[in-house]
Parts: structure tokens; sequence; C-alpha cells
């Protein structure tokens, strides 16, 4: 099975598709911190819930993802893992 395929499978089965999808990423006009921290606690939330939170995580960590949460992590809170990870 291709990498492709791979990564489809497990995006296929994440908690944050559908209607929820828009809190996992900063919306187009500036947010104030404690929206954007509302924001970020609620995607986080549903990241618990998320059978494929740890599929998720690595993905975002191995393609360096620079926006959003994914699996239940900030960009700011991957970026100190992978300084740490070094």
């Amino acid at each position: 099975m291709s990498l492709m395929r791979l990564n489809e499978t497990w995006q296929e089965k994440a908690a944050c598709r559908g209607p929820n999808q828009v809190i996992f990423f900063p919306p187009p006009r500036l947010e104030r911190r404690s929206e954007k921290r509302h924001r970020e606690a609620r995607a986080k939330e549903i990241c618990t819930t998320c059978p494929v939170q740890s599929s998720c995580l690595t993905y975002a960590l191995s393609i360096r993802e620079q926006h959003g949460v994914w699996g239940g992590l900030t960009e700011n809170e991957r970026r100190e893992l992978l300084v740490v990870s070094n």
C-alpha cells in the first residue's frame, strides 16, 4: 500500500472531519489571543477522542506542518517538540 493511501486511511477516521474542522486552523482574519486559546482548547478536546491522534501527530511532525492543531498539539507545541527531539 502506498504512503499516500495510508495517509488517506487515517485521515478518513479522524475526529476532526466534518463541521468542526474549521476550529483546527486559524481564521482568515486576526483573532484575539483569548479567541485563539478557546479555539485551540476546543480542537484539543476533539483530538482526545480521536482514534487516529498519534498517526495525525506523526504525520504533522514528519511534514513539519506549520499551521493548526494536529494530533492534539498546536504549531508552537509541535515546533517545541521537534527542537527537543533534535
